[in-house]
């Protein structure tokens, strides 16, 4: 069994930070990547940002490229998004998702088999 726990949204004004915490449990060895996706009200939910577990570069949506940072901790079993220079347009339910699986896209929901609850993330202007 895969568990995965958000934490770390809130409320925050344009051009402000929040940093992200997603807490993994279970088969945390055999995980190959870590996504972050995020779901607006009344929009589908999209790609952020992933990770491969063992390292290497990462990979970003183009709305977010140069403002979010993703990272992540291998001994305490962690993945962070760190978010800055945040916009209105930002606001939404933030996931957290894992890929056992080698292989897959980086971006498709898909190909991630594991969720977190998700935490909402504000953005006022």
């Amino acid at each position: 069994q895969v568990q995965l726990v958000e934490s770390g949204g809130g409320s925050v004004q344009a051009g402000g930070s929040l940093r992200l915490s997603c807490e993994a449990s279970g088969r945390t060895f055999s995980f190959y990547r870590m996504g972050w996706f995020r779901q607006a009200p009344g929009k589908e939910r999209e790609f952020v940002a992933a990770i491969y577990w063992s390292g290497g570069s990462p990979y970003y949506a183009d709305s977010v490229k140069g403002r979010f940072t993703i990272s992540r901790d291998n001994a305490k079993n962690m993945v962070y998004l760190q978010m800055n220079s945040l916009k209105p347009e930002d606001t939404a339910v933030y996931y957290c998702a894992a890929r056992l699986r080698v292989g897959g896209s980086w971006y498709e929901e898909r190909d991630y088999a594991y969720w977190g609850q998700g935490t909402q993330v504000t953005v006022s202007s």
